[in-house]
């Protein structure tokens, strides 16, 4: 062999071919628990609370890119189990419900710290489902504190009967309406929608008149999810026992 051929030989063994550059990362894009909260807003702002959304259509708005849809299959299995969200088959199309414990762990899972969308690439549908779900807070929050520039006193943010029942019936409204509850919502929806605006002993004794007065009837039955904060947020007379729901007449 030659010195030239030598030369050659020795350059192309020290200065490989350069390899292809390195394929995008596949796979879930940030971390479990900020990809549940992104599936969980979406199915909302799909209107998944309030009607049943197909899982096709809620997998190809929230997957990001180089996301496929079998990254979700985990996270979907866990929100079924936990009772996060309701899974239907109709015609082998599969459909998913976002329940009210899915809505509180929503409520939770953006509040966190650790919640953040993919620094690299964040989608207008991204921020409008978020711009949202903050309007729709903004809006009860508005309803449970009509005067929200006085000055709150404790437990006696609302000082009167009047201005109780007025809170309580929007309340009623906006919840029953939402969430499509065909006039029978939680009592301890609308108590832990007003807060602490009022005692819990001052909720029920106001509540209980308004059933008096024959503005609201109060049912018993059992919840859903058989929660027993829920139990303890709906109301318990001696004479009546639990009472679960309340009706507007």
């Amino acid at each position: 062999m030659s010195t030239v051929e030598q030369t050659e030989q020795t350059e192309m063994s020290t200065n490989p071919e350069p390899e292809n550059k390195k394929e995008n990362k596949k796979g879930l894009r940030g971390t479990p628990a900020q990809a549940t909260t992104r599936l969980l807003l979406h199915l909302w702002n799909l209107g998944g609370s309030k009607q049943e959304v197909k899982r096709k259509d809620l997998s190809d708005t929230v997957k990001l890119n180089n996301e496929r849809s079998g990254d979700y299959t985990d996270i979907f299995k866990t929100l079924e189990t936990d009772g996060t969200i309701k899974k239907t088959k109709k015609a082998r199309i599969e459909y998913v419900f976002l329940t009210e414990q899915g809505l509180e762990v929503l409520d939770a899972g953006i509040k966190s710290a650790d919640f953040e969308f993919d620094g690299s690439l964040v989608r207008a549908k991204d921020v409008k489902a978020v711009l949202n779900w903050i309007r729709e807070r903004s809006s009860v929050a508005k309803v449970v504190d009509p005067g929200a520039d006085a000055e709150k006193t404790g437990e006696n943010a609302i000082a009167s009967y009047e201005t109780f029942e007025s809170v309580v019936l929007e309340v009623y409204d906006k919840l029953n309406q939402d969430y499509n509850l065909d006039d029978l919502v939680p009592i301890y929806r609308i108590r832990r929608e007003i807060g602490d605006s009022v005692s819990r002993s001052q909720f029920n004794e106001w509540l209980l008149e308004m059933q008096a007065k024959d503005i609201l009837q109060l049912q018993g039955g059992s919840l859903p999810d058989s929660d027993p904060s829920q139990i303890e947020d709906s109301i318990t007379t001696e004479l009546s026992g639990l009472r679960c729901y309340a009706k507007r007449l």
